[in-house]
């Protein structure tokens, strides 16, 4: 064999190689990257309008507080409701004729995609319990298709509501009226896991953000089983 037929076929073999790792290589990285973990959010993770000063910096261990407020069927709503559960959360208020109903209906379409889903609910707080009674939340879930033992409309204490808008979930801000509990809410759906941790921040309004709260939900419970 000459000099250059052996390098001829050293090239061959040194191209089909070069192919073959790199089908190798993009296998394992798909088979390992199917699904990536998501986040664990912290105070010091979300922009301070939306977080109490008094956790700002928190780097760790951040999950929602236990809490104690009254749903649009009148029945005492706690943090034992959503044990072992994941759900999404919301801030919004009944009269409200911006994004609200956008954000009801989209959270109506998340309802759809979990209706027979065991491990996921969805928890929405008025933050103006003033007017929003019990007897208005009924009205509202009637008229938007609310399923009880899916969705809870809940209602109770402005301050309890204010420091789980600030202090937990990290949603809200405020509007410096004079009122130290007024709050003007976001957008925002919250994704929170079984551990009571905050998984993701998503827009309401948009359908896109909603593919993605469903998607997160699979991904939490792929790792769950894991």
């Amino acid at each position: 064999m000459s000099f250059i037929s052996f390098f001829k076929g050293y090239k061959n073999f040194a191209i089909f190689f070069t192919i073959l790792s790199i089908v190798i290589v993009t296998i394992i990285y798909n088979v390992l990257n199917v699904r990536q973990p998501l986040p664990i959010y912290q105070p010091a993770m979300v922009s301070e309008e939306l977080v109490d000063s008094t956790i700002q910096h928190q780097l760790k261990y951040h999950k929602i507080a236990d809490f104690s407020l009254t749903n649009q069927n009148g029945e005492t709503i706690t943090q034992d409701n959503y044990k072992n559960k994941i759900y999404v959360a919301d801030f919004f208020f009944t009269t409200c004729q911006t994004i609200c109903p956008i954000m009801t209906k989209n959270m109506e379409q998340i309802q759809k995609a979990i209706v027979n889903d065991e491990d996921v609910m969805l928890l929405s707080h008025t933050v103006t319990p003033k007017i929003d009674s019990v007897a208005q939340l009924k009205k509202y879930a009637i008229e938007k298709g609310v399923i009880d033992r899916k969705w809870n409309l809940v209602t109770g204490d402005k301050k309890q509501i204010y420091e789980l808008a600030r202090k937990s979930y990290l949603a809200v801000k405020t509007d410096g009226n004079g009122d130290e509990y007024d709050m003007i809410h976001t957008e925002n759906f919250m994704l929170i896991d079984k551990k009571r941790q905050i998984r993701g921040f998503y827009d309401g309004t948009k359908p896109e953000d909603i593919e993605r709260i469903l998607e997160d939900i699979e991904t939490l419970k792929y790792f769950d089983k894991l």
